[in-house]
C-alpha cells in the first residue's frame, strides 16, 4: 500500500480537487490510502471560531463564511444538489460542537479537527460521483492519543493495533483526515498544526507502506522558501537525517515528527507537486549527499523571553530546572537558548495565552522580560557568504553558531 497526503493548498477550490483526483486515478492500480488536509484556509477560520467560542462571542458570520465556501466548492463539483444536503446537516450538527465550552485546547481541538472531516467527506463523496469505489474512514478510530489537546501524543501501541486491522480490508481506495486523532475515551484530539503529514506518516508505519508521499504547490524539498530566497534549489534526494533538521528548525515543507516513524521503518517520503506531479520532487530515505549547500529556514512568530536572577547569584542547574520544568508543564518547545552569569534567555514560538501563563511562574523567581513578533533565521551548512551576510543583517537581537548551524533571532 502506498500512502498520500494533500494539504489545504491542493483542494481549495474546484478545480484543484478534480486536479486531486486525476492523480488519485494515475496510481489506481496499487492499494492507496489518501490522508487529506481542511481546504484552503478552513482550519486558520475554525481557529477563529475556536477563540470566539471560548470567549462566550458569538460566531454565526464566520461559520457561516465557512458554510458557503464549502457550499460552492460542492455545487462546482456535482450536479443539482448531489451532497449539498448532507453537507448542510454536517454544519447544522457542528454548530452545537462550537458551542460547547471547557478549556480552551479542549474547546479549539472538538472545532478545529471539523475542517478535515468535511474535506474528507467531500472528497470521497465526489469520487463515488466519479464512479471510484472508495471507502471514508474516521481517523479518530484509528489514531489513539493522550489528553494533550492541541498536540496529542500518539498512544503508538493502541494505534499500530488500530491500523493493522487495514490490512485485512479488500478496499483499494480508502480516504481518511490528517491532523485528528482521539483519547481512549474518544475525546477529539489534533497533532499539532499542520499535522497532517504526521498523520500519514503514522499510517505508512503501522501499515509497512511502498511509501509516503506529500503533494506540495513546490517541485520538492527546496533549499529555502522560493517567496524569500528565488534562487532556491530542490534537492532530487535527502537522508533522514538531514530532512529531520530542517523540520526541527521550522522548515514548514514537511512537519517534524513527519520523519522519525518513517526512518525507523526505512520508508521513503517523497515530496512531489501537485501542480506538475511529472516532476521527480524529492526522495527522503537513508543515502549519503555530499556537499550539501547552506538550507536556509525562516520561522516566524517567534518570542525571546529572558530570565535574570534577582540577587545577583549566577545562573546554575538549579535555576535552568525550574525554567526547563515550567516551560515542560505548558507543553512548550524551545528553539534556541542562551545563557549569561545571570540571565537565561531562550526563544519559543509565540502562543500568547500559554507565553503569559509562563511568564507569571517564573516571574515568582526571575525577573523575566520578553520581545515578541520575531523572525528566527537558521543557516545549516553555513558558509563564509550566508555567514556574513545573515550575522550582519538589520535587527538581530541574538546570534549563535555551531560548527554547521548559524541561528539570528531578527527584529524584522
Amino acid at each position: 500500500m502506498n500512502i498520500f497526503k494533500f494539504g489545504g493548498a491542493s483542494l481549495k477550490n474546484s478545480e484543484r480537487i478534480k486536479n486531486v483526483v486525476d492523480i488519485i486515478s494515475s496510481h489506481s492500480k496499487d492499494p492507496l490510502l489518501v490522508v487529506v488536509s481542511a481546504m484552503g484556509k478552513t482550519t486558520d477560520a475554525l481557529e477563529k471560531i475556536a477563540s470566539l467560542s471560548s470567549d462566550r462571542k458569538d460566531f454565526k458570520r464566520e461559520l457561516e463564511e465557512i458554510k458557503n465556501y464549502h457550499v460552492t466548492i460542492c455545487r462546482d463539483l456535482f450536479q443539482g444538489d448531489y451532497f449539498e444536503n448532507e453537507l448542510k446537516t454536517q454544519f447544522s450538527n457542528f454548530n452545537s460542537t462550537a458551542l460547547a465550552q471547557g478549556e480552551i485546547d479542549f474547546v479549539y481541538d472538538q472545532i478545529v479537527s471539523f475542517g478535515e472531516l468535511i474535506s474528507s467527506s467531500i472528497l470521497t463523496a465526489y469520487l463515488k460521483y466519479r464512479k471510484f469505489e472508495v471507502s471514508w474512514i474516521d481517523s479518530r478510530q484509528y489514531i489513539k492519543t493522550d489528553n494533550t489537546f492541541r498536540e496529542g501524543k500518539v498512544d503508538w501501541n493502541l494505534t499500530q493495533k488500530n491500523i493493522a486491522a487495514l490490512k485485512q480490508t479488500k478496499d483499494q481506495l480508502i480516504i481518511t483526515q490528517g491532523f485528528i486523532g482521539s483519547t481512549t475515551r474518544n475525546e477529539t484530539t489534533t497533532l499539532g498544526r499542520e499535522g497532517s503529514d504526521f498523520t500519514a506518516a503514522i499510517y505508512g508505519s503501522c501499515l509497512g507502506a511502498q511509501s509516503v508521499t506529500i503533494w506540495k504547490d513546490v517541485p520538492g524539498v527546496m533549499s529555502a522558501d522560493p517567496r524569500r530566497i528565488p534562487t532556491a534549489l530542490v534537492f532530487d534526494e535527502l537522508p533522514y537525517k538531514e530532512a529531520a533538521e530542517m523540520t526541527y528548525f521550522g522548515a514548514s515543507v514537511i512537519h517534524p515528527k513527519t520523519i522519525k516513524p518513517l526512518a525507523n521503518r526505512q520508508i521513503p517520503l517523497l515530496v512531489k507537486s501537485f501542480i506538475d506531479p511529472t516532476v521527480a520532487g524529492t526522495k527522503i530515505h537513508e543515502c549519503r549527499v555530499d556537499h550539501l549547500p547552506p538550507l536556509i529556514v525562516f520561522k516566524e512568530n517567534q518570542c525571546l523571553i529572558s530570565c535574570k536572577v534577582t540577587d545577583y547569584t549566577f545562573v546554575d542547574e538549579t535555576q535552568m530546572t525550574t525554567i526547563l520544568k515550567a516551560l515542560s508543564d505548558l507543553n512548550l518547545k524551545i528553539n534556541v537558548m542562551q545563557n549569561s552569569a545571570i540571565s537565561f534567555s531562550f526563544c519559543i514560538d509565540y502562543r500568547e495565552s500559554k507565553v503569559l501563563k509562563l511568564i507569571d511562574v517564573l516571574s515568582k523567581q526571575f525577573e523575566v522580560y520578553y520581545n515578541a513578533n520575531l523572525t528566527l533565521i537558521t543557516i545549516k551548512n553555513y558558509d563564509a557568504i550566508t555567514s556574513s551576510a545573515y550575522r550582519t543583517m538589520k535587527g538581530v537581537i541574538l546570534e549563535q553558531s555551531s560548527r554547521s548551524t548559524l541561528q539570528v533571532l531578527v527584529k524584522m
